[in-house]
């Protein structure tokens, strides 16, 4: 990955530059490390985001804002995933990338894009929590469905064009070991330095700015709240406090070390002093997709009847299936079945019933979920 501004799993003994000189780092811990961390993020982070992507598409059908933000984070996380089996075959081969080389800057830049594009849309999501929950009515023509997508269109454009200036340089380097390593240069290169300076002030220290602010302002404005039920100001907090965790925990430890190497990094020495913890610094970055589904859960309170809901209908078919598998190995023409229970003849109604019940719970509401921002 990028040394400076950006970089996905770096691994082996890598070059220093485009020159003859070489910069040798051990990168043996990484290999153990990494893997671990990616596979895990791959293994959890997919099907739970999947489960979000659904609960965001709820949300915007209750035509609530909030669900935009939250499947454009999603869709964010998504991409990124599905890149990680790239890169944990990069790390396990010892950084040796085995693709094209346009397939090492995708899925590079879908790392980074993934980092900047996350803290655009926790920002958003804490803003617009803020106008909620504060002024609920000055500024309700930001609050809407068209504004929300208008806003994502614009993130994703602006980042989509970032990383058109990745595509202009060569990423894909061999090291003396003859490997094909991606997105490595040690020590980063003038190049790098402009643009890792650019991505942490505007793409990191801007928004965590508006992010803190918002979130004084929406304590503020719920201490202040009289009519608002004390349910709806925890669930507010929450959101926003789970916000500014994820945020803080993911990328704050990987942009101080960016901002250090991009001033400090000139010579291999300083390169391998920081590498450990600049790595793992970025490793925590990819927790980032494992840790934004735990918004949804926080977005209202219908979504945990939803979810109730769909644990209901998945164990009502696990039920039925167990049933079936066991009328199977004891048919109830045998004598032993007969006899043994004469009330499994009413199992397929009870069943039914089950699954009846389990997807229409009393007091769950229709699909999607009343924005929260609707605070009185």
């Amino acid at each position: 990955m990028i040394g400076g501004g950006f970089s996905g799993p770096k691994m082996g003994n890598l070059t220093a530059d485009n020159s003859s000189s070489n910069c040798t780092i051990d990168h043996t811990i990484h290999q153990t490390l990494a893997p671990v961390f990616y596979i895990t993020v791959l293994v959890v982070g997919f099907p739970a985001n999947c489960l979000s992507l659904y609960f965001g598409y709820l949300q915007i059908k209750a035509r609530n804002e909030l669900g935009v933000y939250l499947c454009n984070l999603t869709v964010a996380d998504l991409f990124y995933i599905c890149s990680l089996p790239f890169w944990v075959q990069y790390v396990l081969q010892h950084d040796h990338w085995v693709h094209s080389d346009l397939s090492c800057q995708v899925c590079g830049i879908l790392l980074y894009e993934n980092i900047y594009i996350s803290v655009a849309f926790l920002c958003c999501i804490s803003i617009d929590r803020y106008l909620a929950v504060a002024h609920p009515f000055r500024f309700h023509q930001f609050r809407t469905l068209k504004a929300a997508v208008g806003i994502s269109v614009a993130i994703w454009v602006k980042e989509l064009l970032t990383s058109i200036f990745f595509l202009m340089h060569q990423e894909v380097m061999v090291d003396k070991d003859l490997h094909r390593v991606c997105f490595e240069h040690y020590p980063i290169q003038a190049w790098q330095r402009r643009i890792n300076y650019y991505r942490f002030l505007v793409g990191f220290l801007f928004p965590i700015c508006l992010l803190l602010l918002s979130y004084q302002g929406i304590l503020r404005a719920v201490r202040r709240s009289h009519g608002t039920q004390k349910s709806r100001k925890d669930q507010i907090q929450r959101l926003v406090l789970s916000t500014v965790v994820i945020f803080l925990a993911c990328f704050l430890p990987y942009h101080v070390l960016l901002l250090v190497r991009s001033l400090w990094e000139a010579s291999c020495d300083f390169a391998k002093s920081i590498f450990n913890a600049y790595h793992f610094s970025l490793l925590l970055t990819s927790l980032n997709c494992v840790a934004d589904p735990v918004l949804y859960c926080f977005v209202s309170e219908t979504t945990h009847r939803d979810l109730a809901r769909l644990c209901g209908a998945c164990l009502a078919f696990l039920t039925c299936s167990r049933a079936s598998r066991a009328r199977e190995a004891y048919p109830l023409d045998a004598p032993e079945a007969s006899e043994k229970s004469g009330a499994q003849a009413e199992d397929p109604e009870l069943l039914a019933k089950l699954h009846l019940a389990a997807l229409q719970a009393p007091g769950a509401p229709g699909v999607g979920g009343s924005p929260m921002g609707g605070l009185a």
